[in-house]
């Protein structure tokens, strides 16, 4: 009975690993008929970007793209990406919201 006890105690001594939440990116991919003041208003209400940097994100995802609005763990992203998506589709607008592996 002793050696039982023993390694019920071990097991349970035993600190959790925590590991950290896999992270991704959520990013808007460029069109050719979205209006860049709308690109600059969801950028504000959804990530919460200040003015200037929503520009500067509207501007890289007409220049390059694609532009990066934040990096969140996956349900957070996830329900970002629909937002963005629901939005658009209500004010008929093809922007496209994706997500990707940080």
């Amino acid at each position: 009975m002793g050696r039982t006890q023993h390694r019920r105690n071990t097991i349970l001594e035993r600190e959790p690993q925590a590991q950290e939440p896999r992270l991704y990116r959520v990013l808007l991919v460029n069109d050719d008929f979205t209006p860049m003041d709308y690109v600059v208003r969801v950028l504000e209400a959804y990530f919460h970007k200040p003015h200037d940097e929503a520009i500067a994100v509207m501007m890289a995802v007409h220049q390059q793209g694609k532009g990066l609005c934040g990096i969140y763990p996956y349900d957070m992203a996830e329900t970002k990406v629909a937002l963005v998506t629901a939005d658009a589709r209500q004010h008929q607008h093809p922007l496209r919201c994706v997500m990707e592996k940080e």
